[in-house]
């Protein structure tokens, strides 16, 4: 029986059943662009990177001589991140789905320091960094008005069920 409600032991399965609807890489496919390894490309032409959690290092940050522990105490594994090559923009992506009050509600707040974790690593390479989220439409009720806010008074974004790729420089 699926779990309606999140939480429990289906917090995971329900987590990466929104994750894979909110496919970076899927929407970025369906919208013409062609995706080997993690490199994009629009036509032959390379435009980013769409790098998800331990790739981020192992595929981008390492082999342009970033290493986490130089800058960071802790690996931080975002959920998924373009890189955004001529813009030079890495766009952090963090997905949370919930059905019921829960853990979440107390990570969101966090969002100002994971930015600028990720900064430490972003700007040795002259990149800046924006932070997003993808929530499910859980997040709309009013009683995440504050949360919202605060994300956006931190210079942090959130979005609603996809990934809008206009935001991230890409038509």
């Amino acid at each position: 029986m699926a779990n309606k409600h999140g939480g429990g032991a289906k917090t995971n399965a329900n987590g990466l059943r929104f994750e894979q609807d909110t496919s970076l890489n899927t929407a970025l496919i369906n919208a013409g662009y062609k995706i080997q390894e993690e490199d994009v490309l629009f036509g032959n032409k390379s435009i980013g990177f769409s790098v998800p959690q331990h790739k981020l290092y192992s595929n981008f940050l390492e082999p342009n001589g970033i290493h986490y522990s130089d800058y960071n105490s802790k690996k931080w594994l975002p959920d998924e991140c373009f890189i955004n090559k001529e813009e030079k923009i890495a766009y952090i992506i963090e997905k949370k789905f919930q059905n019921s009050s829960g853990s979440v509600d107390e990570k969101l707040q966090g969002c100002d320091f994971k930015k600028k974790m990720y900064k430490n690593l972003f700007t040795p390479l002259g990149y800046n960094v924006v932070y997003l989220y993808v929530f499910n439409d859980w997040f709309k009720h009013p009683r995440y008005r504050d949360i919202l806010d605060y994300i956006k008074e931190k210079g942090c974004y959130y979005f609603f069920n996809e990934i809008p790729l206009s935001f991230l420089g890409l038509s």
